[in-house]
C-alpha cells in the first residue's frame, strides 16, 4: 500500500469527480457536485489560503480535506479543515496524513486556532481528541422525505408581505445581499463573521452553480427585503437550505418560517425528492421549526477546536 497526499487537480475533470464521489459517501446530507467543489477552490478569497487535498492509496483517491483561513472574521489567525475520508477506507491512514498536512499548512499562514467538524462517532471524536481538539458544539443534519412526506400547508401571507424569488433580483441582487450580510453576522458561531465585500458576495454566493434562484424565497415587506431562505439543488432531485435568516427589525413574525415552507412547496414541485438542512443542537426553537416542517434528524457532527498558541 502506497498512500500520498496532494492537492486536488482543478483542471481533471475525473479528480474533482472522485472527491466529491468522498464527500457525498461520508457526509451523504450535503449536497457534493464537482461544479460545487470547483467553484469553491477557484472563488475562495486569496486571503483565505484555501486548498483542497485528497490522499491516494495505490492511485485511488480515498480522503479529502478542505482547509483556509477564516479571512472573513474581525480575529485573525483563525483556521479550518474539514476532513472527510471513505467510510470503507477509514483506519489506513489517510486521516492522519491530511491533518499533518493542513495543519503544516494553517500554522505557515499564521493560524493560532484551528477548528474542525468531526461527525459524531465514538471513532471519530478519538482520532480528534489524541490530536489535542476538544469539542465545543455541536450541530445535526436533517432530512426531509419530499416524495413521501406531508408539508404543512402554506399560509396566508400577512398584510404588506410578499414572497419574491432570488430570480426577481437579477438586476440588482444588493438588497439580497445585504440581508445576508446582516443575518450572517448575528448568527451564533466559534468563528464570527462579516460580509462585506459585495463583489466577492457576488462571485462566491450569487453565482454559486448550487444556488436555485427560483426556489430561493425572499419575505418582502413594504418593499424592503425582511427574511429569507436561500435554497441548493443538485440538479438530481436533492434540496438543501443553505442559509435562512431574518433582519432584526422583523424577528419574531415567523416571516423566515414563511419563505422556507413556500420555498419547499416549490421544490416538491419541481421534481425535488429529498431535502436537507442543518440545525445547532442548542437551538431547540429552530429544530421544533424544523420538525413542523416533517425533517427528522439524520446525523450530528461536533466541531473541535484545537490552539497552536
Amino acid at each position: 500500500m502506497t498512500m500520498t497526499v496532494r492537492d486536488l487537480r482543478p483542471q481533471d475533470p475525473a479528480d474533482v469527480e472522485a472527491f466529491a464521489h468522498v464527500r457525498h459517501l461520508a457526509v451523504p446530507f450535503m449536497l457534493w457536485t464537482p461544479a460545487g467543489v470547483l467553484h469553491r477552490l477557484v472563488h475562495t478569497d486569496p486571503d483565505a489560503h484555501y486548498r483542497c487535498l485528497v490522499t491516494e492509496e495505490d492511485g485511488e483517491v480515498t480522503g479529502t480535506a478542505q482547509i483556509g483561513l477564516a479571512h472573513d472574521s474581525p480575529e485573525p489567525g483563525q483556521g479550518y479543515l474539514n476532513i472527510y475520508v471513505r467510510p470503507d477506507r477509514i483506519r489506513r491512514g489517510a486521516g492522519a496524513l491530511l491533518v499533518r498536512t493542513a495543519e503544516e499548512h494553517l500554522a505557515a499562514h499564521g493560524a493560532t486556532r484551528l477548528f474542525s467538524w468531526v461527525l459524531d462517532e465514538p471513532q471519530n471524536r478519538v482520532f480528534a481528541e489524541r490530536r489535542d481538539y476538544r469539542p465545543s458544539r455541536s450541530a445535526h443534519f436533517l432530512r426531509l422525505d419530499l416524495t413521501n412526506g406531508t408539508l404543512p400547508p402554506l399560509q396566508p401571507l400577512p398584510p404588506g408581505v410578499e414572497l419574491r424569488t432570488a430570480a426577481d433580483f437579477a438586476d440588482d441582487p444588493r438588497p439580497f445581499f445585504e440581508l445576508d450580510a446582516e443575518t450572517t453576522g448575528d448568527e451564533p458561531s466559534d468563528v464570527e463573521a462579516e460580509l462585506t465585500d459585495y463583489e466577492a458576495w457576488i462571485e462566491e454566493t450569487w453565482k454559486h452553480p448550487l444556488l436555485d434562484r427560483a426556489l430561493t424565497t425572499i419575505a418582502v415587506v413594504d418593499g424592503r427585503p425582511a427574511a429569507f431562505s436561500a435554497a441548493h439543488t443538485d440538479g438530481a432531485g436533492r434540496y438543501a437550505t443553505a442559509m435562512t435568516g431574518t433582519a432584526r427589525a422583523f424577528r419574531g413574525r415567523g416571516l423566515a418560517k414563511l419563505a422556507k415552507n413556500a420555498s419547499l412547496h416549490r421544490a416538491r414541485a419541481a421534481g425535488c425528492t429529498e431535502a436537507f438542512t442543518g440545525n445547532d443542537a442548542g437551538n431547540e426553537p429552530m429544530l421544533a421549526i424544523n420538525k413542523w416542517f416533517g425533517y427528522e434528524i439524520r446525523a450530528t457532527e461536533v466541531r473541535h477546536v484545537r490552539e497552536l498558541a
